[in-house]
């Protein structure tokens, strides 16, 4: 795929490098972003469960800035949740930053994420980019 491109934001670099997978890929106007969780650009994990979704959302933004893109271009959302009776806190930090023409969105049960304890959210979407010049 010649359109290829790897998305790797200021502060996310060691995920590439030690991690091996790329923070979001671009094809075409299609932008895959790879599930964003609660941990600060030190990569360490942000403990108060409110303070971490914010967290996860916060670098959900960071990709697409990269990207040159915003929540507006978000068409999917997939959450993973460990606790699904965190949906409503779920739901009043996401709506912080979709705040209209929302996008699809699916919730899903998990009994561990990133293979760590601690994690209770887990973010993954996919983007269409504007047009150039639109």
């Amino acid at each position: 795929m010649s359109d290829r491109q790897a998305i790797i934001p200021p502060g996310m670099e060691a995920v590439y490098r030690d991690i091996h997978y790329a923070p979001a890929v671009r094809v075409g106007r299609t932008l895959y972003i790879s599930g964003q969780i609660g941990r600060n650009a030190q990569m360490q994990l942000v403990e108060d469960k409110e303070a971490q979704f914010v967290q996860t959302f916060e670098n959900l933004k960071t990709v697409l800035d990269a990207a040159g893109a915003s929540f507006a271009d978000i068409v999917d959302v997939t959450s993973f949740h460990t606790d699904m009776r965190d949906l409503p806190l779920y739901m009043k930090v996401r709506d912080r930053y979709f705040t209209g023409n929302y996008p699809a969105w699916t919730a899903i049960g998990a009994a561990q994420l990133c293979g760590a304890p601690g994690y209770f959210l887990e973010v993954k979407a996919v983007a269409v980019l504007p047009e150039p010049g639109c």
